[in-house]
């Protein structure tokens, strides 16, 4: 029965039943569509290839096991604004994890959940315990307190799976993907145009949200944050860095610090106020440059903004490469994973920098 991932593929798409009905020229009513998602009926193989046409997915994915549900979503909202858009982003989140764990087990390589024993870490009084929690959870993952090269690649080391999205309405997303019979697996979205610094503290904060438990008069979100102040950026190491008392600061100084832990002017700036490197009188100073050079309004790009590409998820890219290449999946398959045409893959596998054109 293909109930589920046919209403999955509509939702992904922003289609209602009346549209998809008009997607695929009236072959059959909204009405039967709706039959076909609460798999009161079966479409005929005419209609079935009309709406793997007009889905952009394949038969087999349609036809395919079921049995996927995202589960605790917890938004970073920017422009959302109904339930319908929630429902959308949620689809299309939960496509391309399906996606990714299908390659996975073609190739043998799924990586588990490394979540510790201790997890979730409690906060029972104030948000500056999620420092104490930012430290467990390094001292688990044998981090130290060195900076962090690349969130992404960390994360997906730990079996938390990190997707990119192209959708300017969110900053982030976090979620449990249950699975039958097996274990319910973490996934965190970023979206893919914001300036790394900014993904890495959404990936921060978002792990927050994963691995804290905060009582409802807590301020979840300001718990997020402060974990995610101290796990990218740890107390012992911005101490030796900048000291444990500022009176002033100079940007020269902040820039330096952004290219040495990945964070944001604004983010190293909390960091100090927390762990009373500066007062509020710096702060107060601080932000007001920020505010006037812009960096607290779209774009954000402060100086020395990081790249999006520097933080991004590359680890199914590369495992649909492999599987190609290992004759794991066909080259259609290949190029359906990654939403490439045939022709793309080809041109990517063959000159992934476009020296050709250059060349000629």
């Amino acid at each position: 029965m293909i109930g589920q991932r046919l209403k999955l593929a509509r939702s992904a798409s922003g289609l209602s039943l009346r549209q998809l009905a008009s997607e695929i020229g009236n072959l059959v009513s909204a009405q039967a569509i709706g039959k076909y998602e609460r798999n009161e009926s079966m479409p005929g193989s005419k209609v079935l290839l009309s709406l793997t046409g007009a889905l952009n997915v394949t038969e087999d994915y349609l036809l395919g096991e079921q049995g996927l549900i995202l589960d605790g979503v917890e938004f970073r909202k920017k422009a959302i604004t109904s339930k319908k858009e929630e429902a959308q982003v949620e689809a299309h989140v939960l496509h391309l994890f399906e996606r990714y764990l299908m390659i996975e087990e073609l190739l043998g390589l799924s990586i588990e959940w490394d979540r510790p024993r201790e997890a979730p870490y409690p906060i029972f009084k104030d948000v500056s315990e999620a420092d104490r929690a930012a430290r467990s959870l390094r001292e688990h993952w044998g981090l130290g307190s060195d900076p962090i090269p690349n969130f992404v690649e960390l994360l997906e080391e730990r079996g938390v799976k990190v997707l990119s999205i192209d959708d300017e309405k969110i900053d982030g997303l976090t979620a449990r993907v249950k699975r039958n019979d097996r274990e319910s697996l973490p996934v965190i979205v970023i979206n893919k145009n914001d300036w790394a610094e900014r993904k890495r503290f959404n990936l921060a904060h978002e792990l927050g949200h994963m691995v804290l438990s905060v009582p409802a008069k807590i301020n979840s979100e300001k718990a997020a944050h402060r974990f995610a102040g101290a796990f990218l950026m740890p107390a012992e190491s911005l101490w030796s860095e900048v000291g444990r008392h500022r009176s002033s600061i100079s940007l020269m100084e902040l820039l330096r610090l952004k290219e040495l832990f990945g964070a944001s002017f604004q983010a190293i700036a909390y960091r100090c106020k927390d762990l009373g490197i500066i007062g509020d009188t710096l702060f107060r100073k601080l932000f007001n440059i920020f505010t006037q050079k812009g960096w607290r309004s779209p774009p954000y790009e402060e100086y020395g903004a990081i790249p999006p590409e520097v933080e991004m998820p590359r680890r199914l890219e590369r495992l649909c490469y492999r599987a190609i290449a290992e004759g794991a999946i066909s080259e259609t398959k290949g190029a359906e994973l990654l939403g490439l045409s045939v022709y793309e893959l080809n041109k990517q596998m063959d000159d992934p920098l476009g020296l050709e054109a250059h060349q000629m």
